[in-house]
């Protein structure tokens, strides 16, 4: 028996306004909000048939490069119009190689991502 992925976890400093750029950009249509003992709020992201998102409110920045990134494909857009929609909703484009199929962007925390190209 192997474990399965249920959840991505994502420590950020305004959980609210990171999981309202994430809802929107991957079409997310539940959130729930729940707290721990200790008082923190956690902001989850839900849909049917994909690992939820989990937004954990942590004190410090982001410093360094992410180790884990998400990769990201529009469904029905070309993939610049994806990173044009994505920028406009806060994200940064931080790398746009002419030689790879991949956008770098950042989302408003500074978490790096990848845009594919449409699948």
């Amino acid at each position: 028996m192997s474990s399965r992925l249920i959840a991505v976890a994502i420590d950020c400093r305004n959980a609210e306004a990171l999981a309202e750029f994430w809802r929107e950009a991957l079409d997310y249509p539940a959130t729930e909000r729940w707290t721990d003992r200790h008082g923190l709020t956690y902001i989850e992201l839900k849909a049917p048939g994909r690992a939820s998102l989990l937004f954990q409110p942590v004190p410090e920045g982001k410093t360094v490069k992410n180790r884990l990134h998400l990769d990201v494909a529009p469904g029905t857009i070309e993939q610049r119009d994806e990173v044009e929609r994505l920028v406009t909703l806060g994200a940064k484009i931080l790398d746009d190689p002419a030689d790879e199929h991949w956008i770098v962007l950042a989302d408003p925390e500074g978490n790096e991502f990848c845009v594919l190209p449409r699948h």
